[in-house]
């Protein structure tokens, strides 16, 4: 059983063929810093999977994308729906959002 604020390794995307999957069958939407594409797993919680495009101008900058994102699934994945795997794409042209903000977007978009 997952701990209520942790980030498991069962709520994790992490072989191609499930992005793969999410990408060719599931839904998109398109906030102001990130997009998601979501499809049903079949299971009793949501996974989350963070695809990066080209053009980051830094590694420090991909990391804190990362960072930010698996902090607001983090903190939020008892307000997102369950049985979902979700992948989510940071835009390339972040201004530092704050985790909040993130988090924010990403319910806003799951809903």
């Amino acid at each position: 059983m997952p701990r209520p604020q942790g980030f498991s390794r069962e709520e994790r995307l992490t072989r191609p063929a499930e992005f793969d999957r999410v990408f060719r069958e599931g839904r998109r939407r398109r906030g102001g810093c990130l997009a998601v594409c979501y499809a049903p797993n079949g299971l009793a919680h949501t996974r989350l999977g963070i695809a990066l495009r080209r053009g980051w101008p830094s590694a420090a900058a991909r990391n804190r994308a990362k960072r930010l994102v698996r902090e607001a699934f983090r903190t939020h994945k008892r307000e997102l729906p369950k049985g979902l795997d979700v992948v989510v794409v940071p835009a390339t042209n972040w201004e530092g959002p704050r985790v909040e903000e993130v988090a924010a977007e990403l319910v806003r978009l799951l809903r």
